[in-house]
């Protein structure tokens, strides 16, 4: 129920914040190309949306295994191995996750502190500086899921595996029934 939920919210988050940022950026260029005008504060506003967006959706990204990745040694090598070595990738990005996290908190704390404002939104810094904080916890999030799917057997890895889903894909339609 919690994982359908925050799937949910993941997912109309990174949708809303894509389209505010295609809205935001549709806007300003009407604006300086109709109207010879535009609004100083669209492309602050539209970095801090591709922040968000990138950031949420790098958790999304291990979530529905759409990440990219060279699986060729994985390929090569016994079951168990490609599974350790997963299982390595998952630990490392655990890692990686969890200094950039703590690097993000303390970044938005001092922002908190000092109390700067953005360059052209009034909009107290530390807020879009969330993105990075909140992004890394739910990719630490996201990476202990596969990591867990991976000690318990579930998955065999990070990495999507295109041929099987393929042909999985294949023997489900009905054309291939007959």
């Amino acid at each position: 129920m919690i994982q359908r939920a925050l799937a949910w919210l993941e997912e109309t988050l990174l949708a809303l914040l894509l389209a505010a940022m295609t809205l935001v950026t549709f806007g300003q260029v009407v604006a300086r190309y109709v109207f010879n005008s535009g609004a100083v504060w669209a492309l602050e506003l539209t970095i801090f949306l591709f922040a968000w967006l990138v950031l949420i959706g790098a958790s999304y990204g291990v979530r529905v295994r759409a990440h990219i990745g060279v699986d060729l040694v994985l390929s090569l090598v016994p079951s168990a191995v490609a599974r350790g070595l997963a299982m390595l990738a998952v630990l490392l990005g655990l890692v990686y996750a969890a200094i950039i996290f703590k690097g993000g908190w303390d970044t938005v704390a001092l922002l908190h502190l000092i109390q700067i404002e953005a360059e052209d939104l009034p909009v107290p810094r530390w807020i879009p500086t969330l993105a990075l904080p909140i992004g890394m916890a739910l990719l630490f999030l996201r990476l202990a899921e596969v990591g867990w799917a991976i000690l318990r057997g579930r998955s065999d890895g990070l990495l999507a595996n295109e041929v099987k889903d393929a042909l999985a894909q294949v023997r489900d339609t009905p054309e291939s029934s007959q």
